[in-house]
């Protein structure tokens, strides 16, 4: 596969992924801090906001490879 057809399927996999992570996150925290104190809603959005990062630096680790001649 070419780095650039990686690099199309790499992209639309990661917009979707960020709109799907994104509401999952707000809906887990919608619901289970809720009524919790603004300490621990801190914590866990910080948190929920970071974890993106590691499939997205694997995703992109990907979609960098060189092309195999």
């Amino acid at each position: 596969m070419s780095q650039r057809v990686r690099k199309l399927i790499g992209t639309i996999t990661m917009a979707i992924f960020v709109i799907v992570y994104a509401l999952l996150a707000m809906l887990v925290g919608a619901t289970m801090f809720a009524q919790a104190a603004t300490w621990a809603q801190t914590i866990y959005y910080a948190i929920a906001g970071l974890i993106w990062v590691i499939p997205a630096g694997l995703l992109i680790r990907w979609m960098a490879r060189p092309d195999h001649p």
